[in-house]
């Protein structure tokens, strides 16, 4: 009789028998567990489709001595995806479940291979599973059997599957699974079992419960740790886990609670550990060192412990490493970085001193949107409040006609709308006539000009101000270039606006008045019939925006 014969006698003998007896079931289930181990082709889809799917969930739901084997046969089973749904069908989940309670190791491995292959690809089912409480006991068996290699590696799969639900993650806040995991991360045999667990943090990981759990319970430093270890090499599967675990280590610190408790007032493992990145040869370890950074940097204790700590000349040496042909990445993280440690004041004139404007204008000549993007915003953060430096930055031609290049980026609105705040930013904080003549003289104004006509109201605001200044300062360097762009009619127009912004409106008038004040101009206003404009704002509803208004109509009236 044939391998095939012989399963399918054993598969009609248990469909005919209307009777359980275990002494008459066990060669059957021999028979099959042999053809299935054998990978008789199609031998999975034979047995499902005989019928004796019930019979088997009946020998598990008495939880006979030959639980075990027919737990064997399901798992052998539900390796064919076609036979999961029958599976699912009979019952059979739902009469397995009970057995991962058993105190039998084999039994559990069994069971947990059965269920995680009938349920791999159904959400129902692993919904299904979680309200049945499987979550609990896998943390059990992890922490009950943890030298048992196959057994926690069936147990860490299912988590890994059942991770992306949140009420799997609800049901593990409690369960000190942070504890576990990082044991069986730093006694890892191997990368699979290094991913597998990486991915169940990550996921898991994305409640900020379980962040502030895991920043508490070590695993940032257990993850620092095994990058340690794994540094130096070239195994594609090591590299692998080195990136897994820096954005893990990157995405721990995006809850802020968890983030100060890895940033330990710069003194803990894990800070120096990012330090250290910063100087690796590794591009992955950099970009993530430099994402720390930034994310270190979020409040302004930590910015001004840093920059006492000197992470600063780490950053900018990074950052020159990649000018040329560097990774964008590392670049526009660094940059990153940098902008949020200049926010404090404080910080801004230690930076400036330290020459930090002068280093990162060497990255002027990229041509890169998404660097050029970063590094007009970071030198608009070094100038804000910083007269000083505005009037550098101002005053260096070279800088002026690389921002002009970057104001007609014609494919990035991002580069075009920073490298506009930038130009106004120069004026409004410098306050000097240099940088003015030094912006009109390199066709800045227009940029200006059209900066006010955005559709952020913030920008319109910083464009408006910055043109104020300019015209009080030194209107000859700006009035042709005023009257080109068609300021006047743009203000009417902006003042005129039923739906603009009261702020948008006030900003125009502070430019107006400076106009007013200005022999050269205040003719055009007459003519340009802006007084009806003002008119109708001494009527408005913002007391401070009619009294602007009023002011302004007075000063205008007394020369016309």
């Amino acid at each position: 009789m044939t391998d095939t014969d012989c399963l399918s006698e054993a598969l009609k003998a248990i469909s005919v028998s209307t009777e359980l007896i275990e002494e008459e079931l066990k060669p059957h289930l021999d028979t099959m567990l042999a053809a299935l181990l054998e990978k008789k082709k199609d031998a999975a889809i034979e047995i499902a489709g005989s019928g004796i799917l019930p019979t088997l969930a009946q020998a598990l739901r008495s939880k006979s001595c030959l639980s075990c084997q027919v737990a064997l046969v399901v798992a052998e089973m539900a390796r064919e995806a076609a036979v999961r749904e029958p599976c699912i069908e009979a019952g059979l989940v739902k009469v397995l479940v009970p057995h991962l309670s058993s105190n039998n190791q084999e039994m559990l491995l069994n069971t947990g291979r059965a269920i995680g292959r009938i349920c791999f690809d159904s959400s129902h089912q692993q919904d299904q599973l979680v309200q049945s409480g499987v979550i609990p006991r896998l943390v059990s068996i992890i922490r009950e059997y943890p030298e048992n290699e196959p057994l926690v590696n069936v147990c860490l799969l299912a988590l890994c599957n059942l991770a992306d639900m949140d009420s799997a993650r609800d049901a593990l806040t409690d369960l000190d699974v942070a504890g576990i995991l990082t044991i069986q991360l730093k006694r890892a045999p191997d990368a699979e079992r290094r991913h597998i667990i990486l991915e169940i943090l990550g996921s898991l990981g994305e409640s900020d419960t379980l962040k502030l759990q895991f920043a508490e319970s070590g695993v940032p430093e257990a993850l620092s740790e095994m990058i340690q270890g794994l540094q130096g090499g070239s195994d594609p599967h090591d590299l692998c886990s080195i990136k897994i675990a820096s954005n893990l280590i990157v995405s721990l610190l995006l809850g802020d609670e968890s983030m100060q408790k890895c940033f330990g007032e710069g003194s803990s493992l894990v800070y120096q550990d990012v330090l250290s990145w910063l100087q690796s040869h590794n591009t992955q370890l950099q970009l993530s060192g430099a994402l720390a950074i930034a994310n270190f940097a979020r409040n302004d204790s930590n910015c001004v412990k840093m920059l006492d700590l000197g992470v600063v000349p780490h950053i900018l040496t990074l950052l020159e490493q990649h000018v040329d042909e560097g990774d964008v990445s590392v670049q526009h993280a660094g940059l990153s970085a940098l902008r949020n440690l200049a926010i404090p004041a404080a910080n801004k004139v230690r930076m400036l001193e330290d020459g930090v404007t002068e280093r990162i204008k060497t990255l002027l000549r990229s041509d890169m949107p998404p660097v050029q993007f970063k590094l007009l915003g970071t030198l608009r953060m070094m100038v804000d409040g910083q007269e000083e430096a505005a009037l550098a930055l101002g005053r260096d031609a070279v800088l002026l006609a690389r921002v002009m290049e970057w104001c007609e980026a014609k494919d990035h609105a991002g580069v075009r709308g920073e490298a506009s705040r930038l130009l106004a930013a120069l004026i409004r904080h410098s306050r000097s006539p240099e940088v003015v003549h030094a912006v009109a003289k390199a066709d800045g104004v227009r940029h200006l000009i059209s900066m006010a006509t955005s559709e952020h109201v913030i920008m319109q605001n910083e464009a408006l101000v910055a043109l104020a200044i300019a015209s009080a300062i030194d209107i000859e360097s700006v009035k042709d270039s005023f009257r080109e762009a068609e300021l006047l009619p743009m203000l009417k127009k902006m003042l005129e606006d039923p739906v603009g912004a009261v702020e948008v409106k006030f900003s125009a008038l502070g430019l107006i008045c400076s106009l007013a004040d200005s022999n050269v101009m205040k003719m055009e206003l007459n003519s340009e019939n802006l007084k009806e404009s003002l008119s109708a704002l001494t009527e408005h509803s913002s007391s401070k925006l009619a009294s602007q208004a009023s002011s302004i109509l007075a000063t205008l009236n007394e020369t016309s």
